[in-house]
């Protein structure tokens, strides 16, 4: 076991204390792992839209002080009782979703929505004792999604932990933890584009250029970008997009154009925005006879979306997806050595890098559509 193993870590992380205001440095105590949970030490995080969004408090229920961050690589530091898939030393990748082994949807084949460990972005606590492992001179701080990486050191749910080579470079397979498999899996996983077929993306951000990744990997002949900001264009040629279109060029539904443009329809199509139209309309530019369209977007909780029923007795499939269907434990490490043998290429998405002191322009970079992914060097 290592030095510190069972005892109180004091170490750096960056609080948000009230919605939409800048993070503050502090110094944290960070409790010992409890029964089946974990402790890291985070060497390298990077920032999703979803902590921005929820550190904005934007359409769900604030939790402040709260340490956010969820995409993130580290070093098992110590663990609880029962845990015996980690060991102190181990590389591994804390996720904002588990694998609890035991659950049914751990035990289907098709399946990843673990029961017990799927994201619960309202709880602000450990499953074990609903008590938080962070705490400021005796005030708790509350936890994100289980990970709460922008800290150097943080307790997670040994089911939300997957252990990955220890000769992949942390500071690029961090991203795997959330966005970049989101996107890679909903093409790859649930897709399933053949060699040669033509794949259309919703949405360029980074979960949308991941879902092209995965087309580009598949080895999908045309993959058509959709996208409002036209500027993202030629970003997105690096992943595999080689045909554009923007909506507001045309005056017609997209997905008419795109059935123009593809004699029918595309093989494939992955909506990446959460809007309802999106949807509609990659669903509706899918050819019929053996047209898949995959939803990855989030929508508001209202929304709602209505197409033909005609649009399925054609032989159109519509799917859902989350964390693109890959079982955390199971499935990330076999992510990893695709990126290790060259076949999936990360290094693209990260457009930035920041030492963790200044880790409040990472956001700026996000909230000006600068970033796809900022890399946070912790410790720094």
């Amino acid at each position: 076991m290592s030095s510190t193993a069972g005892q109180v870590i004091k170490c750096k992380a960056a609080v948000a204390w009230e919605a939409g205001k800048p993070l503050v440095m502090e110094e944290v105590e960070v409790a010992p792992p409890e029964a089946g949970e974990v402790r890291l030490k985070i060497l390298y995080t990077s920032l999703c839209h979803t902590d921005v969004y929820f550190w904005e408090a934007k359409g769900q229920t604030p939790l402040f002080p709260r340490i956010f961050g969820h995409e993130a690589g580290g070093i098992v530091e110590s663990v609880g009782e029962g845990v015996t898939h980690l060991k102190p030393g181990d590389h591994a990748l804390p996720v904002f979703t588990g694998e609890c082994g035991e659950c049914a949807h751990c035990k289907s084949e098709e399946s990843n929505m673990c029961d017990l460990l799927r994201i619960n972005t309202d709880r602000g606590v450990m499953i074990h004792d609903s008590q938080t492992r962070f705490s400021i001179k005796g005030q708790p701080i509350y936890h994100f999604v289980g990970t709460s990486t922008f800290s150097e050191y943080t307790v997670v749910h040994a089911g939300c932990v997957a252990k990955v080579n220890p000769a992949a470079p942390l500071d690029k397979i961090c991203v795997l933890s959330c966005g970049i498999c989101t996107g890679l899996g909903a093409t790859v996983n649930v897709a399933k584009p053949k060699p040669g077929s033509s794949v259309a993306i919703f949405g360029l951000g980074a979960v949308g250029l991941a879902a092209a990744e995965g087309a580009r990997i598949s080895g999908a002949s045309r993959i058509i970008g959709v996208d409002l900001v036209s500027s993202r264009f030629e970003e997105a040629k690096k992943f595999g997009v080689n045909e554009f279109v923007n909506p507001k060029d045309h005056d017609k539904p997209v997905q008419e154009v795109i059935a123009e443009m593809t004699n029918g329809g595309v093989d494939r199509a992955v909506e990446c925005t959460g809007s309802i139209q999106a949807m509609i309309s990659a669903f509706e530019c899918v050819h019929d006879g053996w047209g898949v369209a995959v939803l990855v977007g989030v929508p508001n909780k209202d929304d709602a979306f209505k197409t033909h029923p005609v649009n399925f007795l054609n032989e159109r499939t519509l799917k859902g997806t989350f964390y693109g269907n890959y079982k955390p434990r199971t499935d990330l490490p076999s992510v990893v050595e695709k990126y290790m043998n060259g076949e999936l290429e990360l290094d693209k998405f990260i457009t930035h890098t920041v030492p963790f002191s200044e880790i409040n322009k990472a956001f700026d970079y996000m909230l000006k559509g600068e970033s796809i992914r900022c890399i946070i060097r912790m410790g720094e």
